[in-house]
């Protein structure tokens, strides 16, 4: 009866069926864990926002990177900026989805040691090769607000470092490589700058980050299961499906069965109306009275 699930095409189908399944279940897995982390990210970003000020150097430290729970953290810092080693990183956007740079300030500290700051945005006027034009920061000894954040990678961003920029320009932002470029202690990560405001507007400071919107992923992820669910679902009518069509094709064709002959009328061996038959009165071999 369900001898075709042995053919090379169902074979094929059972296996497709049984592959696609655990592979939906882990799809699953894996957006419910980017839903959790979105929502773990939120939180952080939230609660870091919210929080007082503290001193840079009590959260981060030269070759040290950024912890989680301190991603986002508003931090302060004393000393003066360092325009003359200042680099801009390519390819970064405004509010309004216009591409630009991001200004980058080496930001030396009292004690000699160099935080470094992204000053904000500034439009890409000119030639992607020259250096563009950048509003100086306040001279002199200053104290910078601004958000904790981890040093960018390929990885995490997706934006691949490419080498053999223009001079004074980069990709990612990398406290190691801007130690070595410095030849001086770089505490880890960078600062988003948001105080003091520059003046005119320029560089624009860059926005807090969005930490109300938890994303598609759970969606994504109860679909997923409901796809895995619906595999074996899928498969069962298929070969319900089969195995009917495979009935009907093989049920033999039905025929009406033929009346015997002499039970027609008017066929052979019916008497004719009115003649007597033999034995009987007036008929052959009758004897007379």
């Amino acid at each position: 009866m369900y001898r075709f699930l042995l053919s090379r095409q169902w074979v094929i189908l059972t296996l497709v069926a049984l592959a696609l399944i655990p592979t939906m279940i882990k799809l699953g897995f894996w957006q419910l864990h980017r839903h959790e982390h979105k929502v773990a990210l939120n939180t952080v970003i939230s609660d870091s926002l919210a929080a007082k000020p503290v001193p840079a150097e009590s959260v981060t430290a030269p070759g040290r990177p950024i912890r989680d729970d301190d991603l986002f953290r508003r931090v302060t810092a004393k000393g003066h900026f360092d325009t003359a080693r200042e680099e801009v990183v390519r390819r970064r956007t405004n509010a309004d989805g216009e591409v630009g740079y991001h200004v980058l300030t080496p930001f030396v500290l009292d004690d000699g040691r160099v935080l470094m700051v992204n000053r904000g945005w500034v439009p890409a006027d000119g030639a992607q090769t020259a250096f563009p034009k950048i509003p100086a920061p306040a001279s002199g000894e200053v104290t910078v607000t601004g958000r904790l954040m981890a040093d960018q990678t390929t990885a995490d961003s997706g934006i691949k470092n490419v080498r053999g920029l223009p001079a004074r320009q980069v990709m990612l932002i990398s406290s190691g490589q801007e130690a070595r470029r410095l030849g001086r202690q770089v505490l880890g990560g960078y600062v988003e700058q948001t105080a003091p405001a520059p003046k005119g507007g320029s560089p624009e400071l860059i926005p807090d980050p969005e930490h109300s919107d938890i994303g598609p992923h759970m969606a994504y992820a109860i679909q997923w299961w409901l796809f895995s669910a619906g595999v074996p679902v899928g498969w069962v009518v298929l070969v319900r499906r089969e195995r009917r069509d495979r009935a009907e094709a093989a049920a033999p064709e039905s025929t009406p069965e033929a009346e015997p002959a002499g039970a027609q009328p008017g066929g052979r061996g019916a008497r004719r109306s009115g003649s007597p038959a033999v034995g009987e009165p007036g008929g052959r071999g009758a004897r007379p009275a």
